[in-house]
């Protein structure tokens, strides 16, 4: 039998997602024509339906990962209810796949003992990425419940900030010392059950559990059995301290192609490892994030989410963009003569503003995916600003000459013309000054450089463009 492709899966579990859909809206008809009482039946109640079952039985042999895009696939009481048809022993995997935003109802749907069994059920390395969304007072339950030496663990993990290495490591690894053979290496690996996830080489320590390199496991493989460890083993490769930057972690698994790598403290103590799918789960959120954020937005909403919920996310922003519109207004009532006396004005400044924030928005998104992997000194500062400014000179001359000769066709006016190509470049340059500022001082201030940074950039323009180009019309046609 062919095994199922990336797409077949994709396509079977949106398949699962519209019978879903279907079945339960059949549902709900049946119990508003048969019901008399106005409330809905319990859970308890529903579970027992025929259609229910059936979709517990589908549900049950998929990968954590799928369950939890079926459940973000689906309204809030829709999602509720599916939930409730998840084996217990599977929920703690199921919510660390879920958003954040979905995270927070499901676990407000579910009760202290759900939620203790759902924790019990991770790694301390999960249970540390699931604390901080348990209700309030529940984690010191959870970390009673754990023996003495995994409450160290998740202790040592939850110390470091979400951005770090330290966040991000697990403890689930294979040591071996240097002076053994490999053919003792591989009898000790044989009495494993298994090996952990990820698992592409063996961490090489002392007697003291000082870190002393990495032996891979085509190398165990490949060498002659008597052959000690040390001597095939390699030194010289990528480790990281727990303090280190998960951007810069994430940057080296990309140049480096690790699929895992050690995590030492400060005496060169193995204290942990990272693998491939923290740091790919880690560049998901960052970009998740990263994309809303720039429009004000962040991951307390999801699709579903209630109406008052997202209403009160996406005030504040809007409420920022409802002041710099009134100025764009009012630097436009200052020219309000000038459009009078040319029409033209009025058509042509949305233009001028419009592919000004374009260009803002294009810097933007490159200077906040540069600051999201390194720092900038004073002169890649310089640099960058002189290398966005040269761009936005070459492009505002060269569309804003194509602007200027497609107005002089409309509107046979040589000087609005060369108005257009004037105000289309000054505004470019604007825009790409303003789109290297905002994100390098807001990371100076300490706060995060992708938020809100396509309204301020927009507001900017808009007003800023439509100052230039009135500006410029008033002085040199009126």
């Amino acid at each position: 039998m062919p095994e199922l492709t990336d797409i077949d899966r994709q396509d079977e579990l949106d398949s699962l997602i519209h019978e879903i859909r279907d079945t339960l809206a059949r549902h709900e008809v049946h119990e508003d024509d048969g019901g008399t009482d106005d409330h809905a039946p319990p859970i308890e109640d529903l579970l027992r339906d025929q259609d229910l079952e059936r979709l517990a039985r589908k549900i049950e042999p998929l990968h954590p990962a799928d369950i939890a895009k079926v459940l973000e696939s689906l309204p809030q009481n829709e999602r509720l209810l599916i939930w409730e048809l998840v084996h217990s022993d599977r929920d703690g995997d199921v919510l660390l796949e879920v958003s954040d935003s979905v995270r927070d109802s499901l676990i407000e749907a579910m009760d202290r003992e759900e939620i203790l069994n759902a924790a019990s059920s991770l790694d301390t390395d999960e249970l540390a990425d699931l604390a901080p969304d348990l209700p309030e007072g529940m984690m010191q339950d959870v970390f009673t419940a754990l023996p003495i030496d995994e409450r160290e663990k998740l202790r040592f993990v939850m110390s470091y900030e979400e951005d770090t290495i330290g966040s991000l490591m697990d403890f689930d690894l294979v040591t071996v010392r240097g002076d053994v053979t490999i053919e003792v290496a591989l009898r000790y690996l044989r009495r494993m059950e298994s090996l952990p996830d990820h698992t592409d080489k063996l961490f090489v320590v002392d007697r003291d559990g000082l870190f002393e390199g990495v032996i891979h496991l085509k190398t165990l493989l490949l060498n002659d059995p008597e052959t000690i460890v040390d001597e095939v083993m390699v030194s010289d490769v990528v480790r990281f301290h727990p303090e280190d930057s998960a951007r810069d972690g994430a940057d080296a698994f990309e140049r480096y192609d690790l699929v895992s790598a050690p995590v030492v403290d400060e005496v060169d103590r193995l204290v942990g490892r990272v693998t491939i799918d923290a740091v790919v789960d880690f560049i998901r959120e960052s970009s998740d994030e990263e994309r809303l954020s720039q429009v004000g937005l962040t991951e307390e909403e999801d699709i579903f989410a209630p109406v008052r919920k997202s209403v009160r996310n996406r005030a504040p922003w809007l409420a920022v963009n409802l002041v710099t519109a009134i100025i764009a207004a009012q630097v436009i009532g200052l020219f309000e003569g000038s459009i009078e006396r040319l029409v033209a004005l009025a058509a042509l400044m949305p233009i001028v503003a419009g592919m000004g924030g374009n260009v803002g928005n294009q810097t933007i998104t490159m200077i906040v995916r540069e600051l999201a992997f390194r720092k900038l000194g004073g002169g890649d500062i310089r640099l960058l600003y002189g290398k966005e400014l040269k761009v936005a000179l070459i492009n505002g001359v060269v569309w804003g000459g194509v602007l200027g000769l497609v107005t002089f066709l409309m509107y046979q006016n040589p000087g609005v013309s060369a108005v257009m190509l004037a105000a289309v470049t000054l505004n470019f340059l604007s825009a790409a000054f303003f789109g290297v500022t905002i994100p390098i001082v807001r990371t100076r201030l300490g706060r995060d450089p992708a938020l809100g940074s396509a309204v301020m950039i927009t507001a900017i323009t808009d007003s800023g463009g439509f100052f230039i180009f009135l500006g410029l019309a008033t002085l040199f046609l009126l």
